[in-house]
């Protein structure tokens, strides 16, 4: 059997917005639990080339940001390595400044579509150009004249979201985002703690929107970055199954948005009970129990 306390690595979304957030905030984030893998590394180093004083400390990490637009014009490619969160996000942080950038990644980064953001943001008024002409990184930004609009996005997708909100923050008016079910709103949760004036709304049709005003400023946060639901998912799975068991996972992100896990399980007959739970700069965090449980199947 399977009996003991863990605790998983840091939320890898979570990870990438802190970094990002806090590049573009006035004053130092403090960022403890950071999930220090090659993709979240991909933006710390994508900022540091802008100008930003990142540093890594045993505990945590430290972003001294520069303000909104604080930024300087890399002298070289940014490198996303193979992270679709930093090219995607990014992308709409860039449309927004006064400088043209080019971003490039791996061989397989450089394969995925970036259409579905490239549109939105050419909409308000971006120019971002995929260079080989297929949609694809490596992508041209050039600096353009952002407008808000209104979005109304055909997948939801936390992604095309973010990137769009991050432009928002630099276009003149409102800019709004329309999906067909709610995505994961990490970016409205965080932004709205570092300053940013946004709302979001759940309609009784299940759809979703997203609105946020143009920011004059942001403002540097202290981050706790909640456990990787995606990394406690095998140990979640082990624990239901292995007769016996009962484990403790110790401040899992628990974000409704995100955990579907939990609640497919919790549909099986699983036995999982959260405990010690807590709000983290806006995300929910608890302590997972689970032991072992005889399932049964469901439709999800």
């Amino acid at each position: 059997n399977l009996r003991g306390e863990i605790t998983v690595p840091g939320d890898k979304s979570v990870s990438h917005r802190s970094v990002m957030f806090g590049s573009i905030a006035l004053g130092t984030t403090r960022i403890t639990n950071f999930l220090k893998g090659a993709d979240c590394r991909s933006t710390i180093k994508c900022f540091q080339r802008m100008g930003i004083e990142i540093t890594e400390e045993k505990d945590c990490i430290l972003v001294y940001g520069k303000g909104l637009r604080g930024l300087s014009a890399p002298s070289c490619t940014l490198d996303v390595g193979n992270s679709g969160t930093t090219t995607r996000l990014l992308s709409g942080i860039l449309a927004g400044q006064n400088f043209s950038s080019v971003m490039s990644g791996d061989e397989s980064l450089n394969s995925r579509p970036m259409g579905r953001v490239m549109t939105p943001l050419n909409m308000m008024g971006a120019h971002i150009q995929s260079i080989n002409g297929n949609n694809c990184a490596p992508l041209r930004i050039e600096p353009g004249d952002l407008h808000g609009i209104h979005y109304q996005s055909p997948v939801a997708s936390a992604q095309v979201k973010s990137a769009v909100l991050l432009a928002g923050l630099y276009a003149g008016g409102e800019t709004s985002v329309d999906e067909p079910t709610l995505s994961r709103n990490h970016t409205e949760l965080m932004l709205r703690g570092f300053g940013a004036d946004i709302s979001s709304a759940l309609h009784e049709d299940g759809t979703a929107t997203a609105r946020i005003q143009p920011c004059k400023e942001l403002y540097g946060q202290n981050i706790q970055v909640p456990g990787d639901i995606s990394s406690a998912a095998y140990f979640i799975a082990a624990g239901l199954l292995v007769p016996g068991s009962e484990l403790l996972i110790k401040n899992v992100g628990t974000n409704p948005t995100r955990a579907g896990i939990l609640k497919v399980c919790k549909a099986m007959g699983a036995d999982i009970t959260y405990l010690n739970e807590q709000n983290a700069g806006g995300e929910p965090t608890a302590d997972i129990l689970v032991r072992h449980s005889p399932l049964h199947g469901v439709t999800i």
